[in-house]
């Protein structure tokens, strides 16, 4: 699936998308693996919360602040948004059961744009069991 982002750093849901493609697929039972293979990009599960999405981003900058030096800037001047993705991961993997995400009540799958704007290409791979 293609994402077009819209900032620097956001949380973008893809949890629609990815519920769509799992019903398209016609699989009952198995797993839905959602990866990035971007470097300054995260794929994470968590609440879909306004203040929650603010909180996650705050927590990314204070762990790994984007004006800080670090040795890769003198490349591309992006290394926060590399360091950012290492805590997050490229991949998340959930469940299918009876056609349908086994995720939790509050649970959305999200993008995490650490290096934007940009365009960016999440793939979804879904294993019958």
């Amino acid at each position: 699936m293609d994402i077009q982002t819209s900032s620097r750093t956001e949380l973008i849901d893809i949890t629609d998308r990815v519920r769509a493609l799992v019903k398209e697929s016609g699989i009952k039972d198995g797993i839905c693996v959602i990866t990035t293979r971007h470097t300054t990009g995260g794929i994470i599960v968590n609440e879909n919360e306004r203040g929650l999405r603010a909180d996650i981003l705050d927590l990314l900058e204070a762990l790994v602040p984007e004006n800080k030096k670090y040795a890769h800037n003198s490349i591309d001047d992006n290394a926060d948004a590399h360091l950012r993705a290492v805590l997050l991961g490229m991949s998340e993997t959930i469940p299918v059961e009876d056609g349908h995400l086994v995720l939790g009540t509050w649970q959305s799958i999200f993008f995490v744009e650490l290096d934007g704007p940009r365009n960016r290409t999440v793939h979804v791979k879904i294993i019958k069991a």
